[in-house]
């Protein structure tokens, strides 16, 4: 299936430039949540494009750049442990992707959104359910999220060596929770998510 049938079907509509927006971090125990939104130029065939998840790390960390240089516009965005513990992490979620849209150089006629609920995005947007696998806009916006929490989490790794976060992330790992339970918890990590931590 083409990554490019939600887009067309909305330019055929009259909208002409078309956000796809996606979020990396919702599920850590640790860290920001990311989210970008990037415009591409339209029907731009990008190899091997896909949901970050469904892609190498290396391979990732080639789109990146390669959907950076093609991009109509983009932007990355988060939000940080305190803006979660106060939203809850939906709300800080729709919060970095509002940003995310906001930030962007040239405005969006719409915003593909990843996912089914879209009640806290301030923009124009349609909710698009497993979207990183269905739309390029979408799917390249997948990678700059995942990609830019990747490389903030191994900036995290050197800040807070203790805790392994370049082997896991921040994710909920065995590994994860042992150095928790050595070390307790850190500045960076998120309250509301460690009340397994016994």
């Amino acid at each position: 299936m083409s990554l490019w049938v939600i887009e067309d079907e909305l330019r055929a509509t009259g909208y002409a430039a078309i956000c796809g927006v996606d979020e990396a971090g919702r599920g850590p125990l640790a860290g920001s949540v990311f989210a970008a939104a990037v415009i591409l130029p339209f029907g731009v065939n990008i190899p091997h494009l896909d949901d970050s998840k469904k892609v190498s790390e290396k391979r990732r960390d080639e789109l990146f750049d390669i959907v950076k240089d093609l991009a109509v516009s983009y932007s990355i965005a988060f939000a940080d442990v305190d803006e979660i513990e106060k939203l809850n992490i939906l709300g800080a979620t729709f919060l970095a992707m509002n940003r995310a849209i906001g930030g962007l150089g040239s405005p969006a006629d719409i915003a593909l959104i990843d996912g089914n609920q879209v009640f806290g995005i301030k923009y124009s947007c349609q909710a698009v359910p497993g979207g990183d696998g269905k739309s390029a806009s979408i799917a390249a916006a997948s990678i700059l999220a995942k990609v830019s929490r990747d490389r903030y989490m191994l900036e995290l790794a050197e800040r807070f060596p203790q805790y392994d976060f370049h082997k896991h992330k921040g994710y909920g790992t065995k590994l994860h929770y042992e150095k928790l339970r050595e070390f307790g918890p850190s500045e960076i990590h998120r309250p509301s998510f460690l009340k397994k931590l016994k």
